[in-house]
């Protein structure tokens, strides 16, 4: 049992000495995954507007939206995460790269 606490603690010192990369790297992910199920979403929300409104809203949620998020979110998330003490700090990280797997092998 204490080399699995060891091995927790390590990992958990590892992890947060690249705590914004970890951050990054989980957004960028995210946006990755449920970009497109966003991008329909918009599509069909503005559907029945003009060509060149269509065209400026979507170009806006793209550059505006998913530039800010990928801006912001992430150091938003190493704030978060920061918080966790090094027991569970490793252990939520495994948590989130495998709900991740989970919803990329679904897609």
């Amino acid at each position: 049992m204490d080399l699995l606490v060891d091995l927790i603690l390590t990992a958990s010192k590892w992890t947060r000495m690249h705590l914004s990369d970890i951050a990054l790297a989980l957004v960028a992910t995210a946006l990755v995954l449920f970009g497109p199920a966003l991008n329909a979403w918009v599509r069909g929300t503005i559907a029945g507007f003009n060509v060149a409104l269509r065209t400026l809203i979507f170009a806006l949620v793209c550059i505006l939206g998913y530039g800010l998020a990928i801006i912001y979110l992430p150091s938003m998330l190493t704030g978060a995460l920061a918080h966790l003490n090094n027991y569970t700090l490793a252990p939520i990280l495994l948590m989130m790269l495998v709900l991740i797997g989970v919803v990329a092998d679904r897609n």
